[in-house]
């Protein structure tokens, strides 16, 4: 049954305002689906000039409503009848036009557009629909292969929604329980992945060592025409840092594979081979800050150390520790206290799915309930979730199969639920995602859930605390962003106080009585 009554979440650092909404009749659909699908492709120019023939508006009415950051609101917008029709909402933002225009049947993500035809609009955000519960997010974009650049220095990489892929490598031509992948690791990189998963296997164990490293996947390789080799992940992604030096790639590595070779053959080629240039690698054994990691690969072991590695960073080791990593575990945290994993992957039936969604949702919430430390003594880990696994028996629960369920359920839940205050009551922390680690991510073009955990990013943007203060009204107080992120996120603007001596505030007479209060 259609719903009168849309839910629309804001997950940017601005107010939106709600303006009115209009469905449209697609005239094409007489002529075929084949046509329908063309319109589809180009649907952003629909509402260009001379396009008009092509539908028919048969409903426009004003909306009244107003979205305060990291809140939600319902707005009397009829759901239409996707795809025989198409929903178009329009909304302020900093006093620029947009619209977005939902055509599928099915969840989408699409680019937010200024109704001025501006290709590069001041306010870059996405929306997300739910067409089964008439809902829709709006959320933080940047450029996808340069997303970080308008994010704070001083973030613990810890504290950002970073998207990653399991076994990045997996993209070859090879047995299904062995790929994981579908598009290249540049592609990867240049749609928004920031965390990549690689197993290694040394060809040679003998000293002097050499610098061969075959990419595997368990005791396979990743390709069946033949070896590839580690070098040329580390080719790709330092081209790639080059082009884009306000990224960080955070990279696992871990020994996999056959033969005599052991962990401290994988730790001394590293270091002597690969990790030589120290302008383009981070090894310190702690999670950096964003700014004095970006344009590096940012180094995490699943493996020990050579004993000549041990005194390095003065005796505290080499690289970010998750050596002793828990197997298949629906929670854990490795005993550096880097890492806190959820990577449950044996599956014995595609019942278990289930299972594997519900704790991939549970490591989530907790990495949403962290708050960004204020201060370098206290340690924030890296939340890792994990949303693959598999079973080479089951053909169901080879890893395209479980990503084609397992990654549809998980966007449903950060548009729907993630880090969402219950009525009455606040969020407990910063609503980050942690890494989020994917399967065939980019299958058919679709970068959904890449997308949405981009969007969880913008608390962390760049003036965000000055972004704010320029919307608010009258007499609104605010603290800086390191204080107030979850005090913004948990409470109305009007009941913002302060706590903290860098105090701002709007046009308010008598802001020093307010200091101290919370």
């Amino acid at each position: 049954m259609a719903s009168n009554v849309i839910t629309i979440r804001n997950l940017t650092s601005n107010f939106i305002k709600v303006e009115k909404y209009e469905i449209h009749d697609r005239l094409d659909r007489v002529h075929g689906a084949g046509h329908l699908s063309r319109i589809g492709k180009r649907v952003s120019s629909v509402f260009a000039p001379g396009n008009s023939s092509e539908l028919a508006c048969i409903s426009s009415e004003p909306v009244s409503g107003e979205l305060a950051p990291s809140r939600s609101c319902q707005a009397a917008i009829k759901q239409a009848s996707l795809p025989n029709q198409i929903l178009c909402i329009f909304f302020e933002i900093q006093k620029q036009k947009y619209q977005t225009n939902i055509i599928h049947a099915k969840c989408h993500t699409q680019y937010l557009m200024a109704t001025d035809g501006n290709l590069d609009p001041p306010c870059r955000h996405i929306t997300v629909y739910h067409p089964e519960h008439h809902h829709l997010v709006i959320a933080y974009r940047d450029s996808y292969k340069s997303w970080m650049r308008s994010l704070e220095d001083d973030i613990p990489l810890s504290a950002l929604s970073i998207p990653g892929t399991h076994n990045s490598p997996t993209y070859h031509k090879a047995l299904p329980s062995v790929r994981c992948q579908v598009v290249p690791i540049r592609e990867q990189l240049r749609k928004g992945v920031r965390f990549l998963d690689i197993r290694v296997q040394p060809e040679h164990h003998k000293i002097p060592l050499r610098d061969e490293m075959i990419l595997v996947h368990g005791v396979f390789p990743v390709s069946l025409s033949g070896p590839r080799y580690f070098w040329s992940v580390v080719d790709e992604v330092l081209e790639f840092l080059g082009e884009n030096p306000s990224e960080v790639v955070i990279m696992s590595v871990k020994r996999e594979g056959t033969g005599p070779s052991t962990d401290q053959h994988l730790s001394r080629l590293l270091r002597d081979h690969y990790v030589t240039d120290m302008t383009k690698w981070f090894t310190a054994p702690r999670i950096p800050y964003l700014g004095e990691a970006r344009g590096k690969i940012v180094l995490i072991r699943r493996f020990g150390l050579d004993e000549s590695l041990l005194s390095e960073w003065g005796g505290a080791g080499w690289c970010i520790n998750a050596d002793s990593w828990a197997d298949n575990s629906p929670h854990s945290l490795c005993p550096s206290g880097d890492v806190c994993i959820q990577d449950f992957y044996e599956l014995l039936d595609t019942e278990s799915i289930i299972k594997k969604i519900q704790y991939s949702i549970e490591h989530l919430k907790r990495a949403a309930e962290c708050v960004c430390p204020t201060d370098s003594e206290t340690k924030l880990p890296f939340y890792i979730n994990f949303l693959t696994a598999s079973n080479f028996w089951k053909r169901g629960c080879w890893p395209d199969r479980i990503a084609a369920k397992l990654n549809p359920a998980i966007v449903e839940y950060l548009c729907l639920e993630h880090n969402k205050a219950d009525e009455g009551d606040s969020v407990r922390g910063d609503g980050s995602t942690g890494i989020v680690v994917c399967d065939w991510v980019g299958y058919q073009g679709d970068w959904d859930i890449v997308r949405c955990i981009v969007g969880m990013n913008a608390r962390f943007e760049k003036g965000w605390l000055s972004a704010i203060m320029s919307q608010v009204e009258y007499g609104k107080i605010l603290t800086r962003p390191q204080i107030s992120r979850q005090m913004f996120q948990a409470l109305p603007l009007c009941q913002m106080v302060l706590v903290d001596p860098l105090v701002h505030q709007v046009g308010a007479p008598g802001a020093a009585a307010h200091q101290g209060e919370g």
